[in-house]
């Protein structure tokens, strides 16, 4: 997801879209450590994700919305 649709989206969209990025990187470590995963570019796509998600959400936290 891009910053500019997380932008968009207020503290508890912010959060639940963290949570279920945690959970598919989760998903996506326990493929990897059975050696079912094929992608393993997907474990840093979803980490960036999930420090994007978090970024803008201590943003908006910070200003007070």
């Amino acid at each position: 997801m891009k910053t500019t649709e997380l932008r968009q989206k207020d503290a508890e969209g912010l959060k639940a879209e963290v949570k279920s990025l945690q959970k598919a990187h989760f998903n996506l470590r326990m493929q990897k450590a059975t050696q079912q995963l094929n992608n393993t570019s997907t474990l840093r796509q979803t980490r960036r994700a999930i420090a994007r998600a978090k970024t803008i959400l201590a943003e908006k936290q910070a200003a007070g919305q």
